[in-house]
């Protein structure tokens, strides 16, 4: 799944959550209660996470209603803050934003810099190219070689550890273009996102996976340290009632067409 650059998240990190001070010591818990309102980070043009209804335009999505779930058990209303992902895990770390639910995946470093949920979801990390493309095989095929990703994200970091350069786009259709114009080799991005150009596309999508990733946690991110601590605690008891009662494998399969709560699934 999509991830900020790790530098910049651990300088952030140094300065905790921004506005613990402005709180008077408060827990981020009791603040969302007393405001009536979580706020949360998420990009709203990354389908089947969190996009735009092409008819109605309203922001709809796996981590949408995932976010809608959790504030109605919180007993508070949710307001979607849509921005740019490189901007999510830092407005988060400021206290900008009081949760980032955006199919945020789980590392040791990010684990650092930020208090993370248990689990909701498991996805992988593939590398994608145009059908027709037989040069490249596998992760190591894209040294020398354009790889397309958003600003900010560990995919093109990941590219960049791997010898190739980016382009940067902004969604996943733009990243489709730039292939099949030919000003790009390949992207790394994750399998549930290839799975909904698949599902959309069917015959015509032109796209293969040539290379993927083990399965990766994908997790909802709150700032780092005590100030938190009982709000994830909160969100990890919700997200096992959501589990248990089956409400989490509907809604995957209802963005996913399978149940991604237990393991990646490539259609």
């Amino acid at each position: 799944m999509k991830k900020i650059i790790v530098l910049l998240v651990l300088l952030l990190s140094l300065t905790a959550c921004g506005k613990q001070e402005e709180e008077e010591k408060k827990d981020l818990l009791a603040t969302i209660k007393e405001r009536g309102t979580l706020v949360v980070a998420t990009e709203g043009d990354w389908s089947p996470y969190t996009y735009h209804d092409e008819e109605t335009n309203e922001l709809v999505g796996f981590d949408v209603e995932l976010g809608k779930m959790i504030a109605d058990k919180l007993g508070v209303k949710v307001e979607y803050k849509e921005t740019d992902w490189d901007s999510i895990l830092a407005g988060v770390q400021s206290g900008s934003f009081d949760l980032g639910i955006n199919g945020i995946t789980y590392s040791e470093e990010r684990a650092d810099a930020f208090n993370f949920s248990t689990p909701y979801l498991y996805d992988q990390t593939v590398l994608i190219v145009l059908e027709d493309n037989n040069d490249i095989k596998s992760f190591e095929d894209i040294k020398g070689k354009v790889n397309t990703n958003s600003p900010g994200s560990s995919y093109a970091q990941m590219g960049e550890e791997y010898g190739a350069t980016t382009k940067y786009i902004t969604t996943f259709a733009d990243t489709i273009q730039l292939l099949q114009r030919g000003d790009a080799d390949c992207t790394i991005n994750s399998l549930s996102v290839f799975n909904d150009y698949i599902r959309e596309k069917g015959d015509n999508a032109g796209i293969k996976i040539v290379d993927e990733t083990e399965p990766e946690k994908t997790v909802v991110a709150s700032c780092k340290g005590d100030y938190s601590k009982t709000l994830i605690e909160e969100v990890n008891k919700i997200i096992e009632e959501l589990r248990e009662d089956g409400s989490l494998a509907e809604l995957s399969n209802k963005y996913f067409g399978y149940d991604a709560t237990k393991n990646p699934v490539k259609v």
